[in-house]
């Protein structure tokens, strides 16, 4: 007997969805029974991503979010090709190395823009029609948001506070609206970007294959696919009438763990 599709006809915007976690989580959702609207800056990446899910399943849009008015096409283009809107998983992100001596006013507020202020606009103009169906929110944010890295201050303060939005529209749009806001923290996961990133830090093609075990115990970091598998309880209705929740998604604890006295460092 096949199992019964958690998502079945819920209608779901994915963020930063032609690559990575994002790409991970439109494909989990529709193998659930959703249909997606895929989204992010890479045009032919997102047509492969819709052309995989099914044109039927899935349609795609190209803008930067921090573009005047990309929330608002974003709502009405779920609501236009498939009548309603469920839920919106605010993945995109901007990543990139900066610490104070490095960071300038402006390289701090693009950060801010894209990780922090485009989610709140786009679950702003969400609202109206997740309000209908008494939808949910499944922001994805990051470990680091508790502190972060040396070399991460920019974004680790924008996931910080992402989280906070959480928590606060968790409650309120919660008791107000009826609609839930969650978040899932991931730890470190191979996405293509990061394995780009690693590469252009000088690390050879397979460095994931032979990582210090303080950074991953189980011999190799997340998957895309683990992360959208955790994903896909939020975004159901088995999640009943929880709101306002921040779960980490990493391998070992990040706040309070025991790293070995003989920690090893590897650039992130």
């Amino acid at each position: 007997m096949n199992a019964p599709m958690r998502l079945r006809d819920k209608v779901i915007i994915v963020t930063g969805s032609c690559t990575g976690i994002g790409k991970a989580v439109a494909k989990r959702c529709v193998e659930e029974g959703a249909r997606v609207v895929v989204h992010g800056l890479e045009n032919d990446l997102g047509g492969q991503v819709v052309q995989a899910l099914g044109a039927d399943k899935a349609v795609l849009h190209i803008e930067d979010l921090t573009a005047v008015g990309c929330p608002e096409r974003l709502v009405k283009l779920a609501v236009d090709t498939f009548g309603r809107l469920d839920a919106v998983v605010n993945n995109a992100a901007l990543v990139k190395a900066g610490n104070i001596h490095d960071t300038d006013a402006a390289a701090f507020m693009r950060m801010l823009s894209v990780n922090t202020l485009a989610p709140y606009l786009l679950i702003r103009a969400a609202l109206s029609e997740l309000r209908k169906t008494r939808g949910c929110v499944l922001n994805i944010g990051s470990v680091n948001a508790y502190s972060g890295e040396p070399n991460l201050l920019p974004y680790s303060v924008s996931k910080g506070a992402l989280m906070t939005l959480t928590r606060n529209l968790g409650d309120t749009l919660h008791r107000e609206d009826g609609v839930r806001v969650n978040q899932i923290n991931p730890g470190w996961v191979l996405t293509e970007n990061e394995a780009q990133r690693k590469r252009e830090h000088g690390l050879a093609e397979d460095w994931y294959k032979d990582l210090p075990r303080v950074f991953a115990p189980a011999g190799r970091i997340l998957w895309p696919e683990e992360i959208a598998a955790g994903a896909v309880y939020w975004l159901a209705d088995e999640s009943g009438p929880i709101s306002g929740q921040v779960v980490d998604l990493e391998q070992h604890p990040f706040i309070g763990r025991n790293p070995p006295k003989d920690q090893t460092t590897i650039p992130r």
